[in-house]
């Protein structure tokens, strides 16, 4: 994979729409509309809190675990009770994302305009990252992408710098090479932590609301889109 751009997509919110883990809390809370947001809005943030937490800890679970337990915590949090079959569905909506609408357009325009190595690159499993191509329309693109990268495979997660040295070391790149892997993600931990060690990152802000990660600032996007097929411009304005 040596000698071109590696284009390294995350998955969870940059090409996967959190949409159906908003929806299907509903069901399971009897069309308590206002509870189900909150449940699964903490349930989001408790997932990306216990990567951070067992990060710092030095302790792995795999991204599955890690999202059943936020489940869980959220679920207490809220005062919420479900059984274990609605627990399990609503895992099982992990299988089922579907792309945001700017995404078929935007893979297709990439495949035939801008010559580059795209990969997935996720805190998921590769089951789980499998699961939701096999699942959804990007299975169409499944020839697209030429590898997926799994931080499963390092026991840490984004932005742990190890992760994106795992990533270069699978396409190829060594140091000096850092430059020539893009990260496409919308979320700004996962922009921040390739920028760290050396990457670029298109940070994907479809909410149009501005970079304001502060965690260090000198940390800036190397370009901002609002819709993906912007990638074609920002890749075809660098080379």
């Amino acid at each position: 994979m040596t000698g071109n751009i590696v284009l390294a997509f995350d998955i969870y919110g940059t090409l996967l729409s959190f949409e159906a883990v908003i929806h299907e809390p509903e069901r399971c809370l009897e069309n308590d509309q206002a509870r189900a947001r909150t449940v699964s809005q903490t349930w989001r943030r408790y997932q990306l809190e216990y990567t951070w937490r067992l990060n710092s800890m030095g302790r792995y679970l795999s991204f599955l675990e890690v999202t059943k337990n936020a489940l869980l915590h959220a679920l207490d949090d809220t005062g919420s009770s479900l059984g274990s079959n609605e627990i399990e569905h609503l895992m099982a909506t992990y299988n089922s994302l579907s792309p945001f609408p700017d995404v078929e357009d935007a893979l297709s325009r990439l495949a035939a305009s801008v010559q580059t190595t795209p990969v997935i690159f996720s805190n998921g499993t590769l089951d789980m990252v499998s699961n939701c191509i096999d699942r959804s329309t990007l299975s169409r693109h499944k020839a697209f992408f030429k590898d997926t990268v799994s931080v499963d495979e390092v026991g840490q997660y984004k932005p742990a710098p190890a992760v994106y040295k795992h990533l270069a070391e699978r396409v190829g790149k060594d140091e000096s090479g850092l430059k020539e892997i893009w990260l496409v993600s919308g979320n700004p931990v996962d922009v921040a932590g390739a920028l760290n060690v050396g990457m670029n990152a298109i940070w994907v802000d479809r909410a149009q609301a501005g970079w304001v990660d502060k965690a260090l600032p000198e940390l800036q996007p190397t370009a901002t889109i609002h819709h993906l097929e912007g990638i074609v411009d920002v890749l075809q304005d660098h080379l």
